[in-house]
């Protein structure tokens, strides 16, 4: 039986970045989209994540306070980040053969907030 590792990345944003239900303009999403990547990509290096065939993530959201939230929008910003994970050479593509990702999680009060992180299970 293999062992699992979880790692957790306390990802540098309060909020998620990205959302579904957000217009923005295609060139100030790009950049966004890209910042995502690179903060994740080096998150993940600095957490020293071995490169694995396949992990698990999920994304958390706790806003800091209680009403209604679709998790499902922050899929907008788990995407990405999941993108900087590759680019961080863990694994080697973020297709369902190397990477399995979990609905976002919403984590209402008690929980503090608001913050955002991954966790990255690695069997």
């Amino acid at each position: 039986m293999t062992e699992t590792t979880t790692y957790r990345l306390d990802l540098p944003w309060p909020r998620p970045p990205l959302n579904h239900n957000q217009r923005m303009h295609r060139m100030v999403e790009a950049r966004v989209v890209a910042e995502v990547r690179r903060d994740v990509g080096w998150i993940a290096k600095a957490a020293k994540i071995p490169a694995c065939d396949h992990i698990t993530v999920q994304f958390h959201y706790a806003p800091g306070r209680r009403g209604k939230l679709d998790p499902m929008n922050l899929t907008a910003t788990s995407k990405p980040a999941i993108d900087g994970i590759v680019d961080a050479g863990i694994v080697v593509d973020d297709d369902s053969t190397h990477v399995h990702e979990v609905t976002p999680a919403v984590h209402f009060p008690p929980e503090p907030g608001p913050k955002c992180w991954l966790t990255v299970e690695v069997a």
